[in-house]
């Protein structure tokens, strides 16, 4: 009974990231929910390349609200992980690319005139950003969320004492 016990305790919580992102769209109120639910599902899921990506009239513009949709969410959970001072904001930047690979660049912003610091870079080709399943997003998504925690934590961050000389 011990050992069942304790292989329940070591596997991985992952969280229904697909339901995370779709309630951050509806949120956000960037679309409805059944409309969040069926973006997601066209976009995540079925074969590679994605074709929604590939032929629209305005690509770049298509992919880099792809790749803001995706991230945005699991930044913001990250974020409320980690205390950062109230001053602070953490900022997705994308460059896109058709031909190759396109850049995620995930940068904290401690606070006015201070010091800015990278915490994530992924080099991606978002139309390749297709899963068999949820469980596979789900796992890709977890990854991001630890490395991105991870680097929050490590970022330079000092909070600062007297909030109104900080103003």
């Amino acid at each position: 009974m011990a050992k069942k016990v304790t292989a329940v305790r070591k596997r991985l919580r992952n969280r229904n990231w697909i339901a995370y992102l779709c309630e951050a769209l509806v949120a956000s109120g960037a679309m409805p929910t059944w409309e969040a639910a069926t973006y997601l599902t066209e976009n995540l899921f079925g074969e590679k390349p994605n074709p929604r990506l590939l032929t629209p009239i305005n690509p770049h513009e298509v992919t880099a609200q792809l790749l803001h949709r995706l991230y945005q969410p699991i930044v913001e959970a990250a974020s409320r992980e980690v205390p950062l001072p109230s001053t602070s904001m953490v900022h997705i930047f994308t460059d896109i690319s058709l031909t190759g690979n396109s850049a995620v660049l995930i940068v904290l912003f401690s606070g006015h005139n201070k010091s800015q610091h990278l915490v994530l870079v992924e080099a991606t080709k978002p139309w390749d950003l297709v899963f068999p399943d949820a469980e596979t997003f789900n796992a890709w998504a977890e990854e991001r969320y630890r490395r991105l925690v991870h680097s929050l934590r490590s970022a330079p961050v000092q909070v600062e004492e007297n909030l109104l000389t900080a103003i």
